[in-house]
């Protein structure tokens, strides 16, 4: 009999998976697999999990979100033997699985895990870290992983709303230097993302409506210090419009991008904190990482 391990987070989205677990468990064990289930216990644990799971697995199914997935794949990635990997969102935003048009029915994604194809999806990796869609620093950015857990289940995505708007009022701004093989330039950035995604905080088409998860680049952008009041609304209108204003935004895509700056810049890599770094070399892996989508 085939070998699957499912892993979740208990706390993730209001805690919701616990009213469907017993449904999810008999979907997992009707395919034909024998299960191994594992609660995790804290930030990082997933991680370790995976990186020292026996090698007679034939499939890890994963329920939490974005940051859980980013566990389970940063211990994927460490491993010399790696399986595909099942996705069941139960997160707040869940922008990972928005992209790749994994139901938010946590049951309907249970019968993909094991019953959906492989798809070959690029990853990414931060210096030394992995991530799965997104890298990214300033305004709003640390909002996912600053929001206390129990606020995230109480209000959701409002949550992040509330407290982004804390920021508006005071932007820093980073002096930075970007190097790829298309572009070269410099400025001082309050925002910037690099993605393989098409949702980015919930808000889908974002950064473009021609995203391609294995096609070897991410999509790079970077949004430059407005002068006065005006300048950011006009800013702000483009981004609601999900247009790419040249006069306030750098924009290109990229297999490979380096970061410089005067000072440390937090980043976040798939809602989690990412550290503090004066250069970032930031790499996509085309089709490195195999998740089961929908056939």
């Amino acid at each position: 009999m085939k070998k699957l391990y499912f892993i979740y987070n208990p706390h993730s989205g209001r805690g919701q998976i616990r009213t469907r677990l017993s449904e999810i468990l008999q979907i997992l064990s009707n395919a034909g697999y024998e299960l191994t289930i594992y609660p995790t216990r804290g930030r990082k644990d997933a991680v370790q999990r995976i990186a020292a799971l026996s090698d007679d697995y034939h499939l890890v199914v994963c329920s939490g979100g974005d940051g859980t997935m980013d566990e389970v794949v940063q211990g994927m990635m460490m491993r010399s033997h790696r399986v595909p990997i099942g996705y069941i969102p139960s997160g707040t935003m869940n922008d990972f699985a928005k992209s790749l048009k994994i139901p938010r029915d946590m049951v309907k994604a249970a019968g993909i895990a094991v019953n959906g194809r492989n798809f070959s999806c690029d990853m990414g990796t931060f210096n030394e870290e992995s991530f799965v869609y997104i890298a990214a620093f300033g305004l709003f950015t640390d909002v996912s992983y600053s929001t206390k857990q129990n606020m995230k289940n109480v209000l959701g995505q409002l949550a992040y709303l509330l407290e982004g708007m804390k920021r508006i009022t005071n932007i820093p701004s980073y002096h930075m230097h970007l190097t790829s093989k298309e572009c070269s330039v410099e400025g001082d950035y309050i925002f910037g993302m690099v993605t393989n995604s098409r949702s980015v905080g919930g808000f889908k088409s974002i950064i473009g409506r021609n995203v391609q998860f294995d096609d070897g680049v991410f999509e790079v952008t970077f949004v430059r210090r407005p002068q006065n009041p005006a300048e950011l609304q006009d800013m702000l209108s483009s981004i609601v419009r999900r247009e790419i204003h040249s006069q306030y935004m750098d924009s290109f895509r990229t297999a490979r991008l380096v970061v410089e700056s005067e000072l440390p810049v937090p980043w976040t890599l798939d809602g989690e904190f990412g550290g503090e770094w004066q250069t970032a070399e930031i790499k996509n892996h085309q089709k490195a990482l195999e998740i089961r989508i929908d056939i």
